[in-house]
């Protein structure tokens, strides 16, 4: 069995992998950036080590990661999701470097990793996939033949792509080069490589994917189907699972079809293969060649520990059950509890959560890093916390996710919970009539209409009196006292206690208990937007991605002048003015803070 794992990654799936190799016995090591300092993952680890370098890119080193996986002497590597969990290159040199990747082969990791060569591989094991190409495509005047083979709309992806990121949706002949180019932008910036294909694009399927899990002795089960269908700018709000309304019929035939296609891939670990259905028929989307953000549904139903078993099968281990063996119990629906502001096009909301509380409710399961206190940082994403309920039914499942939701509390930073309340309440999601269209076709505008009065002031969230904190589990905050010291040492971090019965001054370093790290770069919470005095200014930290505009062009009104990301989210900037561009005080590539001056528009 391993005896140290180092976990490449933050936040609240660092918190579960640490979990998981408790009840193994497994030591742990968390890697941290300056602004996590005191993060909660860093503090439930037996080690935790410094990544020297700017706070939104280290967590992509892997020279510096795998350095410290030497120097910490572990026997694997745990990616979580996100970051470095789909890299080749990574699990590769982990590898030569006689360190575990937890995680399927490199060589599955690189051909799941591009979607050409994913659509190959399932083509070829018999799974089916959407009508589109199988070779990289750069022309605009290929995309637009393509187009009219398959008749629009299409989709325009990057190869390397997840998540909605370097993926475009084309309707007409016009948006093709623009759509090309930014897709081709968007997966050099996100996933290292600007390869495109371009696929058919259905409007309104649902997003149905499976568990899966493999073993290196050649054995490959399912763990059942979640429904991702509730999203927006293709990010999940919530999952479920079973999916309502699913013949059992497709059910079987897409849970072979999953099962069929990992096995084709010799896999082993957990994965995810996600599917588009469309009445019942299906098509093969892609492979996440790692753990799920909603794994914990799939946990819920059938009691089994995804993450705890990806630790064995790495470590050589049989699958501990067999596809028999596998019992699903009841529904479970995940709330990816986002610090974004519904009311506003879903905007990032970063800041300092001052009051944060749980719900203590016997079928309620909470995944977070988050405490009073917690810094949500810009430089990553804006999940808070995810929220899981249990019911014997799918409606039992929803009352309870009323809830719990109601109950609980959130104050400083606005979150997706009151949206998530509305979802519960609509009729086509109570019906089980979801598709991946209708979040923001139908209830995205109901709610801002409904709710049309608090855009004037700052959101408030409905919550209960009931003083709940943590839920119990592993992520409760761990108290310190006030003569705890850390000491650091070549950029691994040593925990010192010393007692003294005199009066002594204050350490200078923040208590680990309140977990602020308080900064004014991180407390904006609006979009990057151009100000009637002419100035256009950022209101929160990001990275300046294009600049479309130079100094001595004229722009009119509601004109697109450059491209920014905040958040993992790229963001539009239009001009608030009309007149010339007579200063530019950045350039494509730069990182810029709160309030920074990007340009000055005067009046012609």
């Amino acid at each position: 069995m391993f005896k140290k794992i180092l976990i490449a990654n933050r936040g609240e799936i660092a918190v579960r992998v640490i979990a998981a190799c408790r009840e193994l016995g497994i030591q742990t090591v968390a890697i941290f950036s300056d602004p996590d300092r005191e993060s909660r993952h860093v503090h439930l680890a037996d080690e935790h080590w410094r990544l020297e370098g700017q706070p939104a890119r280290v967590y992509l080193d892997h020279a510096q990661i795998l350095d410290i996986a030497k120097r910490a002497q572990v026997d694997a590597v745990h990616p979580g999701y996100g970051f470095l969990s789909e890299n080749s290159e990574f699990a590769q040199a982990c590898l030569d470097g006689g360190i575990k990747f937890i995680g399927p082969t490199p060589e599955v990791i690189r051909r799941m990793g591009s979607k050409v060569e994913a659509r190959r591989a399932m083509e070829a094991a018999g799974v089916p996939v959407v009508p589109g190409t199988t070779d990289p495509v750069t022309d605009p005047q290929i995309v637009k033949s393509l187009a009219t083979k398959y008749g629009y709309p299409i989709a325009i992806k990057a190869s390397a792509g997840g998540g909605g990121r370097g993926l475009k949706v084309v309707r007409n002949e016009q948006e093709v080069e623009n759509a090309l180019a930014s897709a081709q932008r968007e997966g050099l910036s996100y996933f290292g490589s600007n390869e495109v294909y371009v696929e058919k694009y259905l409007d309104a399927p649902r997003h149905i994917e499976v568990q899966v899990i493999g073993d290196e002795h050649g054995n490959v089960i399912h763990l059942g189907e979640r429904d991702c269908s509730s999203q927006r700018r293709h990010q999940k709000l919530l999952e479920e699972t079973p999916a309502a309304k699913l013949g059992e019929e497709v059910r079987a035939r897409l849970l072979e079809a999953a099962v069929r296609g990992a096995a084709s891939l010799q896999y082993s670990s957990a994965g995810t293969l996600e599917f588009l259905v469309s009445g019942d028929d299906f098509y093969f989307l892609e492979v996440n060649t790692r753990v799920q953000v909603e794994h914990p549904i799939t946990e819920m139903v059938t009691g089994f520990d995804i993450v705890k078993e990806q630790i064995l099968v790495a470590d050589g281990n049989k699958l501990s059950l067999s596809q028999s063996d596998v019992e699903f119990r009841g529904h479970a629906i995940e709330f990816r509890i986002n610090a974004e502001d519904a009311l506003k096009n879903f905007m990032p909301s970063p800041g300092v959560v001052h009051t944060y509380s749980e719900p203590r409710l016997p079928w309620v399961r909470i995944d977070s890093a988050c405490y009073q206190g917690y810094q949500i940082l810009p430089f990553y994403d804006s999940l808070l916390a995810k929220l899981i309920v249990w019911g014997r039914t799918r409606e039992e499942a929803i009352v309870r996710g009323k809830i719990a939701l109601s109950s609980y509390e959130i104050k400083g930073v606005a979150t997706t919970i009151p949206f998530q309340l509305a979802i519960l309440d609509d009729a086509k999601f109570r019906a089980g009539e979801m598709n991946t269209k209708y979040v923001e076709a139908d209830l995205v505008k109901a709610f801002i209409a409904k709710n049309q009065a608090s855009l004037a002031g700052p959101v408030s969230e409905k919550k209960t009196n009931d003083p709940v904190g943590s839920n119990g589990q592993l992520n409760s905050e761990p108290l310190k006292h006030s003569r705890n010291f850390e000491v650091e040492v070549n950029q691994r971090v040593y925990k010192v206690a010393v007692t003294d019965t005199s009066p002594a001054p204050k350490a200078k370093t923040s208590s680990p208990q309140t977990g602020r790290v308080l900064s004014e770069r991180a407390s904006a919470k609006a979009t990057v937007t151009g100000s009637n005095s002419g100035e256009v200014r950022t209101s929160m930290n990001g990275l300046v991605k294009e600049l479309l505009v130079k100094v001595g062009d004229l722009v009119s009104i509601g004109q697109k002048i450059a491209i920014f990301e905040a958040m993992k989210m790229e963001q539009e900037i239009f001009t608030a003015t009309a007149g010339k561009v007579t200063k530019i005080e950045v350039k494509a590539g730069d990182t810029v803070e709160a309030a920074a001056l990007l340009m000055v528009i005067s009046e012609k």
